[in-house]
């Protein structure tokens, strides 16, 4: 199997790009983001506070996530078998899904499942950790980054086409404050993996993103 790991902090655009790769070469996209935004969202429905692990822990015994990929192999995220995926994409969600991640017990809650689907399937996995810590034998590693304004704006335009509204400066503050949990949580904090391939596209389009990964991964993999 061939994987490939995607890292770096919210609103780089790892998931767009991921799925644009896995779909050009027919492998899995493995949204770890949505993962934990799921444990997120689950946290919020049953009213605990995300940052406190008496509160979040407990509720993982009543939580079960699963994945399924349908026949263009996009990504369904289910909790307690109901699908999630698009109540997953809210700012609130994500919060929560970047406090409640820095549980040892929820990372390990969500491990063996993202690791068993790089055992069976050939992936392209984003995320904070997945070239240190959950695939840390990834073939190919790709640390992508931008500014926290570009991504703030990235972010503003995308909740707009999705009808929701909600000021720059309430996206850029968030997406600070989860640079600085993200990277300073003691679990498996958010890093570039020494052999990873750092790419900030701060300057870069979507699509030239998208051309020059998937040029490298052609040339040093397939």
């Amino acid at each position: 199997m061939i994987n490939i790991a995607i890292d770096g902090p919210s609103g780089a655009g790892k998931s767009s790009l991921a799925g644009f790769i896995a779909k050009e070469l027919s492998f899995v996209h493995v949204d770890t983001g949505a993962l934990y935004r799921a444990v997120g969202y689950y946290v919020v429905c049953n009213k605990a506070d995300p940052s406190d692990p008496e509160s979040v822990v407990p509720l993982l015994d009543s939580l079960k996530v699963d994945v399924e990929y349908d026949g263009t192999k996009k990504q369904h995220v289910f909790i307690n078998g109901k699908e999630v995926s698009e109540e997953l994409r809210t700012n609130d969600v994500s919060m929560a899904a970047s406090a409640a991640s820095a549980i040892p017990e929820v990372r390990e809650f969500l491990l063996d499942l993202q690791r068993n689907i790089a055992e069976k399937e050939n992936i392209i996995m984003d995320g904070r950790d997945v070239g240190t810590v959950i695939l840390p034998n990834a073939d190919i590693k790709f640390f992508l980054s931008a500014s926290p304004e570009k991504r703030a704006d990235r972010r503003v335009k995308e909740y707009e086409a999705k009808g929701i509204d909600i000021s720059y400066e309430k996206v850029l503050e968030d997406i600070i404050q989860r640079d600085k949990n993200d990277s300073t949580r003691k679990i498996s904090p958010l890093k570039q993996a020494e052999d990873a391939i750092p790419v900030d596209n701060s300057d870069m389009t979507e699509e030239e993103t998208k051309r020059f990964i998937l040029d490298i991964i052609k040339e040093k993999l397939l």
